[in-house]
């Protein structure tokens, strides 16, 4: 089974109107929509913004449907120029930008609980999501993830999380997922269309593209599940 996970409706709506025989379930105030598209079986979930949120859906949906995959898919402000808007960012490794216990002695970003700074992400399926993305017609691009529980929208911020963490993306989810997989060792990945350049101009940016980007993640994972899972 395939776990998909998403923190907007408009990041999930393209495979919830694919799902064939649905059932519905509610646990922690988080639905889960499990069935099958394209004919392998899934479990859909929106979780709602922020890495608590994103945590308590992946912890649940491992322990409920036990997937042999979660795949986060959405949409990220780029952190370089040389993406572009609806471009897709296949993710290499998730950091948690906006953990610091560097006071202590440890390099901003380090999760001492897991003694890591860099969440592994599942090469194989990012290479067959990466396929897909490439049938369906969309830029593929392989990078790093960086969350954090805050919208990046000053130059400032965006060049630090850049440089420290050499993150191609800043999103607000997808090292928390990686974090749980991480413990339940389950493979990972994160897919993320870009909505925003997550600079000045990021919020008028977001609110006109991220419906457009949300869109293209959910085709390219249609085509996951037709052809490569």
């Amino acid at each position: 089974m395939t776990g998909i996970l998403a923190a907007m409706q408009i990041e999930m709506a393209l495979l919830a109107e694919r799902l064939e025989n649905a059932e519905r379930r509610t646990v922690s105030g988080i639905e889960f929509l499990s069935g099958a598209i394209a004919g392998k079986p899934v479990v859909l979930s929106v979780f709602g913004i922020g890495k608590v949120n994103a945590a308590v859906c992946a912890q649940t949906m491992a322990l409920l449907y036990h997937p042999d995959v979660m795949i986060n898919t959405g949409v990220g402000g780029a952190l370089n120029r040389t993406l572009h808007v609806l471009d897709v960012v296949v993710g290499t490794y998730a950091v948690q930008h906006d953990v610091d216990t560097s006071a202590l002695g440890d390099e901003k970003g380090f999760v001492s609980t897991v003694n890591r700074l860099r969440f592994p992400l599942s090469e194989r399926v990012s290479d067959d999501l990466e396929r897909a993305l490439v049938d369906t017609g969309a830029r593929a691009v392989r990078g790093a993830i960086a969350s954090g529980d805050q919208f990046v929208s000053e130059p400032d911020a965006k060049a630090a999380i850049a440089e420290r963490f050499g993150a191609s993306v800043c999103e607000m989810e997808g090292g928390a997922i990686a974090h749980v997989c991480l413990l339940n060792e389950i493979p990972c990945c994160i897919l993320r269309a870009i909505s925003d350049g997550a600079d000045d101009g990021a919020a008028l940016t977001y609110a006109e593209f991220a419906e457009r980007a949300a869109h293209v993640s959910a085709k390219a994972m249609i085509r996951y599940l037709e052809a490569y899972a």
